[in-house]
């Protein structure tokens, strides 16, 4: 009988300001287990993009405003959302 091996996979994410997630999942269908750390919680924040992707058929940077300053930071604001970049 052949061996199945499972196709599973690792994701990472990563800021500058220390904060990071990994995500493992066994199988492609599976839910996968996450462990981060640092100041932030970047997979709840992905999960929330998410959330708003599927419930709102679209993503807040679609249709927003964007204003850069004179040194070239960029904020991107829609309704009540807004990011600096």
């Amino acid at each position: 009988m052949p061996v199945l091996l499972s196709a599973g996979r690792t994701v990472w994410m990563a800021h500058p300001d220390g904060s990071w997630a990994r995500a493992i999942t066994e199988s492609p269908r599976a839910l996968p287990t996450v462990h981060q750390g640092g100041p932030r919680r970047l997979w709840v924040l992905l999960e929330d993009v998410l959330d708003r992707l599927i419930t709102g058929g679209e993503l807040a940077v679609h249709g927003a405003r964007v204003t850069i300053t004179p040194e070239g930071q960029a904020t991107l604001s829609r309704g009540g959302w807004s990011a600096t970049l």
